[in-house]
Formats: structure tokens, C-alpha cells, sequence
């Protein structure tokens, strides 16, 4: 296996893109991001044994990508401050809300 491609038994969560061809360095945060909203527990063993919890804590707090439960479930695990986290956020929760409001 290339060192900057993904395994096989994880081309599934990716079926949206050609999975052979994703460079897992370059698209760091896609992959981290999908592994993460629907990986199972030996997708993110990997995950984390090839990032490191460092580079999914910021992706999690970064992310608009993944969804409140799956934020949720990650801050729990990694000791991330819900604070920190951009989609849980106010502003991010109800981004239209003020806007069609007026």
C-alpha cells in the first residue's frame, strides 16, 4: 500500500469520490471528517493511528462538516471544550435564522 493512500476496507465510506486515487495527506480533513461522522470502531482505529488525536482534535474544532452528535461524541472522547467547537456553536447551529428572519 502507498504510504499517502487509503486502505481498501475503508474505500466504502468514501463512495462519493474515486477512492483508489484519494491521497489521504493532501485531503486530510475529508478524510478525517467522513471517518469520523461514519467510520466504524476499526475505521477509526486507523484513523486515529494514522492522524494522531492532535490533528482530529482540530478537525473537529474546526469542521461545519460533521454533525452536533458526532462533535459531540469526539469532545467526550478527546477532552475537546464543546466551546472550541464551531458547529456547536450558536452562530453555527441557526446560520439562517437571523438573516430570513428580517
Amino acid at each position: 500500500m502507498r504510504r499517502n493512500a487509503l486502505p481498501k476496507a475503508l474505500h466504502r465510506y468514501f463512495w462519493d469520490v474515486d477512492a483508489k486515487r484519494l491521497n489521504i495527506r493532501k485531503y486530510r480533513q475529508f478524510v478525517i471528517e467522513r471517518i469520523l461522522e461514519f467510520g466504524d470502531e476499526r475505521a477509526t482505529r486507523w484513523l486515529r493511528r494514522t492522524f494522531g488525536d492532535d490533528a482530529i482534535r482540530q478537525v473537529v474544532c474546526q469542521s461545519r462538516r460533521i454533525s452536533k452528535r458526532t462533535a459531540n461524541f469526539w469532545c467526550l472522547l478527546l477532552n475537546i471544550p464543546k466551546e472550541r467547537v464551531t458547529c456547536l456553536s450558536k452562530r453555527s447551529l441557526n446560520p439562517l435564522k437571523d438573516f430570513w428572519s428580517n
